[in-house]
């Protein structure tokens, strides 16, 4: 039986839970003369092991499960008796002053707690868009090109041009040889042969870069080098270093002209080049509506997080910070790094789970309240924009429906847009226009 549910705090509940001692050594000798029909032990036979001999290999592993069996079946009773919903799992402490003939024990737990979204008209929300014009296109195409450049020597006439006067500039391939020293001596890291870089690409230090442009084959430089104080390298930071390098080879880029050619090798089987950029532009459509969808739904988010006030379980937020843990190790590991033994304190994803928990018993309160829950044909449409960007279609639609948790994955994904859908339908929402640059992370060049 329980006891009256105790208030601790504004989630916290503490309930003492008991029964009789009787009940449990009947279920524990109903289980030890189980485990005897099948028990094995040296010089008896299967099944003909003394009782005695059984107790005392099985009995405390046997006794310990009736008890957490008897406990957590007595915990889920009271708990659905006094209609609580229950946070996370409750901390069990046995009591020592239990009435005589009966075991007890105290059950400390958490409690959901009531959640009530703030006024949504009043909110207000600031969304962004981007548009794909032709200088997008153009700024894809480019990188595509660069992506299958191809190099020849700077100076030496060829099907495509000498490249001009061989001289290291921007955007030539260089091999060098460099030695650096600090003090007079050579330090880890500072030595190299035949080795490669493209100039412009910022692979090198401004400093190493500016050095090495204007050089020619064979010719040879010496310079300062100071390097950052947040360098990688921890034994070199902060100080200045004096590099030589000697230039021993120089190639010049030679980027594919936008022909049919070129449209060929990115799908376009009759070379057409106006749908090649149509494709190009349908594809960075894509891209940009899966960003803009991300970014407005965090400002959605962000701004039911301030509408809402409430008190989250600490449980859950301990769960969902182990969770991460493991998720962020397990990445790592997939990534080839060695982290096996690495700690990965609980403590320092908190922050992110408090609100991952928070946003989830908010999104769950918004879905139930207003039937926001996503549809079959919902799912069906967002699993097709899926597989648009792939060769075989119906083979996305077989991926997604054979798995369930595929199925549930996307089924996530429909609900949060549902709740974005009906916050924005409520709220004072302002739009504002984004560079495609900036939308994307990249940095113009």
């Amino acid at each position: 039986m329980a006891t009256a549910v105790e208030s601790l705090g504004k989630l916290e509940r503490r309930m003492t839970i008991s029964f009789p001692v009787a009940d449990v050594r009947t279920e524990v000798e109903k289980r030890l003369k189980a485990q005897a029909k099948t028990a094995r032990a040296p010089g008896f036979r299967p099944g003909k092991v003394p009782m005695k001999m059984v107790a005392a290999q099985y009995g405390y592993q046997i006794e310990n499960d009736v008890l957490n069996d008897r406990v957590g079946r007595a915990f889920n009773e009271a708990a659905n008796e006094n209609q609580l919903r229950v946070a996370g799992f409750p901390k069990i402490e046995p009591k020592q002053d239990a009435p005589e003939g009966q075991l007890a024990f105290d059950a400390t737990f958490e409690v959901y707690p009531d959640v009530k979204v703030g006024d949504l008209d009043g909110v207000e929300i600031e969304t962004v868009k981007t548009d794909v014009t032709d200088a997008e296109i153009d700024k894809t195409i480019d990188i595509l090109r660069k992506q299958r450049v191809h190099f020849h020597t700077k100076g030496e006439a060829g099907e495509h041009g000498d490249g001009g006067e061989a001289v290291a500039a921007n955007g030539d391939r260089v091999t060098v040889d460099f030695v650096g020293t600090i003090d007079g001596v050579e330090f880890a890291g500072g030595k190299a042969e035949n080795y490669p870089f493209v100039l412009g690409e910022g692979r090198m230090l401004p400093e190493f870069e500016a050095a090495t442009v204007g050089l020619k084959v064979g010719e040879s430089k010496t310079f300062p080098l100071p390097f950052p104080e947040d360098y990688h390298g921890k034994d070199v930071a902060g100080k200045t270093a004096e590099f030589t390098i000697t230039l021993k080879k120089l190639e010049w880029a030679h980027l594919p002209e936008v022909d049919a050619e070129f449209a060929k090798s990115l799908g376009m089987e009759d070379g057409d080049i106006a749908k090649m950029r149509a494709d190009i532009k349908v594809n960075l459509e894509r891209e940009v509506r899966g960003r803009i969808k991300a970014r407005n739904k965090d400002a959605v988010m962000d701004a039911l997080v301030k509408a809402t006030e409430m008190d989250v379980p600490q449980a859950l937020i301990a769960q969902d910070s182990e969770r991460l843990a493991e998720m962020t190790r397990q990445d790592m590991m997939q990534r080839g790094m060695d982290v096996k033994n690495a700690p990965f304190p609980a403590e320092l994803f908190a922050q992110k789970a408090e609100r991952r928990v928070r946003l989830g018993l908010i999104l769950s309160e918004l879905v139930n309240e207003h039937k926001l829950q996503a549809t079959s044909e919902q799912v069906k449409a967002q699993i097709e924009d899926f597989a648009q960007s792939y060769e075989d279609p119906k083979e996305v639609l077989k991926y997604y429906y054979a798995d369930r948790r595929r199925l549930a994955e996307v089924e996530a994904l429909v609900l949060e847009e549902n709740v974005v859908n009906y916050v924005l339908g409520k709220a004072k929402v302002t739009t504002k226009e984004v560079p495609f640059d900036e939308l994307m992370g990249q940095t113009a060049q």
